[in-house]
């Protein structure tokens, strides 16, 4: 049986400025309504789902391995963006990326709270795939701040 990821759906405070950034960001296609989401097609077959529910939510992580000028070119329309992007989920060492498992890889949160990751190199241990989509849970306590235009992250 081949099983395949075909959508993620994530909570979002604001649906449209959640896919909207993500898609920016990757360098995808415009995001589309499908009711009751906004969707961004990743490719042709996978869509992340964005939409807001009813209650309190907390942030996702979701990474996305790349090829080298892919990650380049995501580093740098966050750098001209003036996001910050860190190594690793602990938020240290801001705008510094790792070299783990033989590539290169860093962190960034999106309007909403969600943890982005986007690597190179695929973590040891993995299946040898072309793609790679990885979903867990954010450290407990990780919740996205209900204000507006506030980011987790340390504090300032």
């Amino acid at each position: 049986m081949t099983v395949r990821l075909d959508h993620l759906a994530l909570a979002a405070h604001d649906a449209q400025e959640s896919a909207r950034f993500l898609a920016e960001i990757l360098d995808l296609p415009e995001p589309r309504s499908a009711p009751p989401f906004i969707a961004v097609d990743v490719d042709d077959t996978l869509t992340i789902d964005f939409a807001v529910p009813p209650v309190e939510f907390p942030g996702q992580h979701v990474a996305f391995h790349l090829s080298d000028d892919e990650f380049d070119a995501v580093r740098a329309r966050l750098e001209a963006r003036g996001i910050t992007y860190w190594p690793g989920p602990g938020y240290r060492e801001p705008n510094t990326i790792n070299e783990n498992h033989g590539g290169r890889g860093l962190y960034f949160d999106d309007p909403g709270g969600h943890h982005f990751e986007i690597l190179t190199a695929r973590y040891e241990g993995s299946p040898g795939r072309e793609t790679f989509l990885a979903v867990r849970p954010c450290a407990a306590g990780s919740a996205p701040s209900r204000s507006r235009g506030r980011r987790r992250g340390p504090a300032a």
